[in-house]
């Protein structure tokens, strides 16, 4: 598996190794040891399967307590796929990183707990797989406004199909849950 670094060190692009021929390729999406070498979770607990048509946009969602660190691939179609740093003292707070996730580059993003995420499809279709570390609480369900200028993030349309609760998602700056990171004197 190849480890790509992304300028939020803690989000990863992972690329797995794919062997081909003429009857079609196999690759290994998951490993539970060789994701623990890498510092990745070696233990996830719910996948889930997302399918979106072209332009459906879903996001930002995270979840808060009980974050979830995602763990994201598109295995039919295309999509961006977006992390934002939401955890409050992260020297990279409100930052974001966005990839292409798509069937033929078999790329998937590693989106750790305290960040939020979201997708747009922009193929004609897109099923989305991802493994999550921890299980869903509605209780805990959280989103954010898909096109927050204070986060800015370039979306690939600029008409999304949205849920009725993601229209209506709260800017950053009136989120009522985010994740907190300890104070340097906690972790001393």
């Amino acid at each position: 598996m190849n480890v790509i670094e992304t300028a939020i060190p803690e989000v990863l692009l992972l690329e797995p190794k794919v062997f081909s021929d003429a009857r079609g390729f196999f690759m290994e999406t998951y490993h539970a040891e060789k994701f623990a070498h890498l510092g990745l979770p070696s233990t996830f607990v719910q996948d889930n399967h997302s399918f979106s048509h072209r332009g459906v946009l879903r996001g930002l969602h995270y979840q808060e307590p009980n974050p979830q660190g995602k763990l994201v691939r598109c295995v039919r179609g295309a999509i961006f796929d977006v992390a934002v740093d939401i955890r409050v003292g992260s020297p990279t707070f409100a930052k974001w990183i966005g990839y292409d996730l798509s069937e033929e580059n078999r790329r998937m993003l590693w989106v750790p707990e305290g960040f939020a995420h979201g997708f747009c499809a922009t193929s004609e279709s897109a099923d989305v797989l991802y493994k999550c570390t921890t299980l869903y609480e509605a209780s805990g369900d959280c989103n954010l406004l898909w096109n927050d200028s204070e986060i800015a993030i370039t979306w690939p349309v600029a008409s999304p199909l949205l849920s009725d609760k993601d229209a209506a998602a709260p800017r950053l700056r009136d989120a009522t849950k985010l994740p907190v990171l300890p104070s340097a004197a906690a972790r001393e």
